[in-house]
């Protein structure tokens, strides 16, 4: 069975050594090409180009599909089946049509619910109980195609997206392994059609998500704030100082104060007056600064009751 791979992100890299520690032969690794990070710009290399270039494997990283002259050196490698999981370029039909067996998604979500880019945060910031991972047949829609396999994964109280990352990872490279498996025993796999009902759509993270709005629910804050960690990470603003707030609580604290103000703090944290409720804010960053106990902040900040957080106000 020749399985090639193509994915990017630590995701990836997992369900890639999953299936090298199961012996699958793997031919081809296709990865996104290295792009910049860090202050001095260099390019490094994605977790799944590292995995395969320790293993010594053949590595492609088209920075486009699109065209016959990318695909070309693709698809002169003969594949039974392609596994795709957290890639970053939309396969077009020539692609999809070229394994055997065609490809096969890993996808971090129970489908037909957040289909798209950003379902682990979608899903915490929404409030879901439970998500999973779902391995689909690819298809030309955006995460459409027939399921294979589904594995449910509860998303606990307090999960943030780091959290709920790293069980689905685990979920998926398991289930992926299982699925190639079945496929090498029977030659075949049962796909079933994904409902009509029920599609939601996990739109890209844009940075703007990430702003907390104080006149929300306490509770829908306390959910942004773990979607986003660690990217973006929820942002707000102490007088004209930007701050990310990474861990806080919900309180029962009910006050008159306008929303974004401080209503108490001590050395558990800092308590924010929100829309609904209050929040205690437990660790903060300050802009070029680290990560810091809420209380440290506030004694270095002078935050007090009756100060605010929000947006700077204009000058």
């Amino acid at each position: 069975m020749r399985v090639g791979f193509a994915g990017t992100p630590g995701f990836a890299a997992q369900a890639l050594h999953a299936i090298l520690a199961d012996s699958f032969e793997v031919p081809l690794v296709l990865t996104r090409p290295d792009r910049p990070k860090g202050r001095g710009l260099h390019a490094e290399p994605s977790p799944v180009k590292r995995l395969a270039g320790e293993r010594g494997m053949p590595i492609l990283q088209p920075a486009t599909l699109k065209t016959e002259d990318a695909r070309t050196p693709l698809l002169a490698v003969p594949l039974d089946v392609l596994v795709v999981a957290a890639y970053g370029l939309i396969l077009p039909p020539a692609v999809l049509s070229w394994p055997r067996y065609g490809c096969l998604n890993i996808h971090a979500s129970a489908l037909p619910r957040w289909r798209g880019a950003a379902p682990i945060q979608r899903a915490i910031a929404a409030g879901d109980t439970a998500t999973g991972v779902t391995i689909m047949q690819m298809d030309a829609g955006l995460d459409t195609g027939a399921m294979v396999e589904l594995v449910p994964v509860p998303i606990d109280p307090r999960e943030t997206a780091t959290t709920l990352h790293d069980k689905l990872a685990a979920a998926g490279a398991a289930a992926v392994v299982r699925v190639l498996r079945r496929l090498v025993r029977d030659g075949v796999l049962t796909a079933t059609p994904q409902p009509a009902a029920g599609a939601t759509y996990a739109a890209k993270v844009e940075r703007a998500d990430a702003v907390i709005d104080w006149s929300s629910p306490a509770d829908v804050i306390d959910r942004q704030i773990r979607a986003f960690d660690p990217v973006p990470g929820a942002a707000t603003h102490f007088g004209a100082l930007a701050v990310k707030v990474w861990r806080a609580d919900p309180v029962a604290r009910e006050s008159a104060a306008p929303a974004g103000s401080v209503v108490a703090n001590d050395n558990d944290g800092i308590d924010v007056a929100c829309g609904q409720g209050a929040l205690r804010l437990r660790e903060v960053q300050p802009a070029s600064g680290k990560r810091m106990a809420a209380s440290a902040f506030a004694a270095g900040h002078g935050v007090v009751p009756g100060t605010r957080f929000g947006a700077p106000a204009a000058s």
